[in-house]
Formats: C-alpha cells, sequence, structure tokens
C-alpha cells in the first residue's frame, strides 16, 4: 500500500467519529427542543366550608412554661440538679396554658392541624401525599403569640379536662387538656390547586378528614395511639369558592 493510499483511509477514518459526534448533538438539541416544559400561571382558588364537631375537640399546646423550663435545664447544663424538689402542678394553670389563643383572644385550632389531616387523608383515595403537599393549603383567621396560624372556634367554650396518661418512661401521669363539646364549630378557608383539585375534591376529603382522621388530641389518625375518638367533625355548609 502506498503511503499516500494509508493517508487518505486514514483520512477517512477520522471523519467518520466526527460525523457521528455531530450527527448526535444535533439529534440531542432536537429533543431538547421538542421536549421544552411549559410552566402555566398558578390557579388557586379558596374554598370556604362551615364544619360541626361530632365529637370533643381537645388540644395541649406546648405551654410557655414548659419551654422556659426545658430551656433553663438546658442553659444549666451539667450543673443541672437531678432528683431535685418536685415543684407543686398548678392544674388551673396547665389547662391556661393548653389552649390557643389569638393576639386579639379568640381560641382557635392550628391550621396546619387541617393541612396535616387532609394530606392524610388522601391515602384513603389514592392521592399522592407529596403532591397534595403542594396543593391544599389552609388560611388562618389570626396567629397566636409564638406565630401559629389559627383557625378561629366561632362555637363553643372550652373547659378543663383531666386524664390518665403515661410518660415515655411509662410512669402515669395525669394531663390536663381543654375540651370542647360535641357542637363546636369553625370555618375553614381551603386553598387549593384548581389545575390538580375540583373544589369537589376538596370538599369530599374535607369530609374524609372528618370522619376518617380528626383533628387535636386523641384523634383516629393520631401517631402515638389508635385514637379515643376525639377530634371529629360534619360539614354544615358545603365549599363555595
Amino acid at each position: 500500500m502506498t503511503t499516500a493510499m494509508a493517508t487518505q483511509r486514514k483520512g477517512q477514518g477520522e471523519g467518520k467519529p466526527k460525523a457521528a459526534k455531530a450527527a448526535k448533538t444535533a439529534a440531542l438539541a432536537k429533543a431538547d427542543k421538542s421536549s421544552a416544559v411549559t410552566v402555566a400561571a398558578p390557579n388557586f382558588r379558596v374554598g370556604l366550608f362551615r364544619i360541626r364537631g361530632t365529637s370533643p375537640y381537645v388540644q395541649c399546646k406546648f405551654s410557655e412554661k414548659a419551654k422556659e423550663d426545658m430551656k433553663k435545664k438546658q442553659e444549666e447544663g451539667s450543673t443541672a440538679k437531678r432528683g431535685g424538689k418536685r415543684q407543686a402542678k398548678d392544674f388551673k394553670a396547665c389547662y391556661e396554658a393548653a389552649i390557643h389563643r389569638s393576639t386579639e383572644g379568640w381560641c382557635g385550632i392550628p391550621a396546619s392541624a387541617f393541612r396535616n389531616a387532609m394530606i392524610s387523608a388522601c391515602r384513603t383515595v389514592g392521592y399522592q401525599m407529596t403532591r397534595a403537599k403542594l396543593a391544599v393549603f389552609i388560611e388562618a383567621d389570626g396567629f397566636d403569640p409564638d406565630g401559629t396560624g389559627l383557625v378561629k372556634i366561632t362555637k363553643g367554650q372550652p373547659k378543663q379536662h383531666e386524664a390518665i396518661g403515661r410518660n415515655t418512661t411509662g410512669v402515669c401521669d395525669i394531663r390536663v387538656r381543654a375540651m370542647w363539646e360535641p357542637g363546636w364549630e369553625a370555618e375553614i378557608r381551603v386553598k387549593f390547586d384548581a389545575d390538580l383539585l375540583r373544589i369537589e375534591d376538596i370538599t369530599n376529603l374535607l369530609m374524609r378528614v372528618g370522619m376518617q382522621v380528626g383533628v387535636g388530641e386523641g384523634r383516629h389518625d393520631s401517631r402515638a395511639s389508635n385514637g379515643l375518638g376525639w377530634g371529629c367533625f360534619d360539614l354544615v355548609q358545603n365549599g363555595s369558592v
């Protein structure tokens, strides 16, 4: 084989990979262009619902005193005394501290309780909970001093409730909470992505929350137990946008 022929074949061999690479690049560019995503503007709506409790609603806010005691022990560090004198328990103060009150003075239910319950109820209908986290929100009527968004309780008054419970150590304790008798009412404003869910879907989902999930202490969907049947409700006014 002459030197000229070898040089010619070598040049042809080098050209093939370059041509294939160029063709692949062009194909990828065409695919990227054809698969471009169009992001639509948010399409959110707000549904108004009125609910009435069919069982007691019980709440137990983490009190400021408990926070201060915890903070004090952490600040003391290794100097904190163990087995020291136990302070007398003020049951009335514990009851008052268990109530979520807005900065305006009215009692409310944490808005997150309804949102979390609706997300949890998605499991009963096979809807992705991760998608529901991006599609369902609860608008707060106000806030308590620590910034917790609240849904106002429009009907019903709390009373002191005492029950026996077990601490994480297994030791029995008297739990003091605030309880609203069945018949308590609230109005909920549910903000939802109308491109993912309809107002009928939100209505049915909230109905399932009232029957199958519940809100507050002792609810059916309690993480620590099987619940006590508390925090259930019916819709007395379906959602209106």
